[in-house]
């Protein structure tokens, strides 16, 4: 039966999405949707729905997959590599040194692009810090690297509050307080473009190294006996799962409680091995990033942002995955 789950999951994101690029104040049928498509695929000129379709539908649609797979999977891997299943992928301060770099570029004036590139530099930046000063401390231990995080991660969000002060109050700081919020309005096909292969290339290895990951999750002198050697595998993961968060934060903003709640919900799907929970994680993620951002433009006249939508979600949700969960579904 598990073995049908990922059909199953990645036949129910693809009508979700086909779902979510129909709704909308210009409302779209499946059938148009999906007609469309294949015109497009031929050339030719765009009518009223493709340019709605093409140009500010579908890619939000794919940008809310993207965010959510990546997320997902970097709370999976994660999640496996520390044996613990309340760690989300801010967990190194991501997020924080993300945000950091995206209102730093807002207080600059800077271009939605190079906001962007900021983000995802910032986030980035912000976990080879981390690295460095756990290696310094300690060699690298794992329960150092977590506090490194915690301190780094407290620095940049104290270094937003700094920024948010010091901005213009009519102009700037509703903008940095938006992006903050999380929101993927007005993502364009250049933005999909551009976060696609930083995904690509971060998902490639927790593939390919899936099952020595699963390993990892029974310990370090275990996974060493298996021939498995933690250290280079960790640094590894801990590479590709920032680098996707990074991604999707740099597109997204801050959006909370899907890397920490998505592979709870895999889980209870297909069980706790990582080769199995990791391609659940990132269809379910996908999928509950498509739904949730459906909602966040439908619910009202005013967007809702997305990263309240996921809270409001993630919380209740959350409580109900640990009220289902056994001890033999964690990692």
């Amino acid at each position: 039966m598990r073995a049908t789950v990922p059909v199953l999951l990645a036949l129910l994101l693809v009508a979700v999405m086909v779902v979510a690029a129909g709704i909308g104040p210009y409302a779209i049928a499946p059938l148009e949707i999906l007609g469309a498509v294949i015109r497009r695929a031929g050339g030719g000129e765009m009518d009223a729905a493709e340019t709605v379709l093409f140009q500010i539908r579908l890619p939000r649609v794919l940008a809310a997959a993207l965010v959510g797979a990546a997320l997902s999977a970097a709370g999976a891997a994660y999640q496996s590599l520390f044996r613990n299943p309340l760690v989300s992928p801010d967990i190194l301060g991501v997020s924080s040194g993300a945000g950091f770099g995206a209102v730093l570029g807002i207080l600059l004036g800077l271009s939605v692009a190079a906001i962007q590139l900021l983000a995802f530099a910032g986030g980035l930046a912000t976990v080879a810090v981390v690295a460095t000063l756990a290696r310094a401390l300690r060699g690298g231990d794992l329960l150092v690297l977590v506090l490194s995080g915690i301190v780094v991660g407290a620095l940049a969000s104290a270094a937003i509050s700094l920024v948010k002060v010091l901005a213009d109050p009519y102009d700037q700081l509703p903008a940095i307080t938006f992006w903050l919020l999380g929101s993927l309005a007005g993502v364009t096909p250049a933005d999909v473009a551009a976060v696609l292969p930083f995904v690509v290339v971060g998902l490639l290895p927790l593939v390919l190294l899936r099952w020595r990951i699963g390993v990892l999750s029974l310990g370090d002198d275990e996974a060493r006996a298996l021939g498995v050697e933690a250290g280079p595998l960790r640094a590894a993961v801990i590479g590709a799962a920032t680098l996707i968060t990074a991604s999707a934060v740099a597109v997204s903003g801050v959006v909370g409680w899907v890397g920490l709640m998505v592979p709870h919900m895999a889980r209870l799907l297909v069980g706790p091995r990582f080769d199995r929970l990791l391609p659940a994680s990132v269809l379910v993620g996908a999928t509950f990033m498509v739904a949730a951002d459906t909602l966040a433009r439908s619910l009202a006249q005013v967007e809702v942002p997305l990263g309240v939508l996921t809270a409001l979600i993630g919380g209740p949700t959350f409580v109900w995955l640990l009220a289902r969960s056994r001890r033999r579904h964690l990692p």
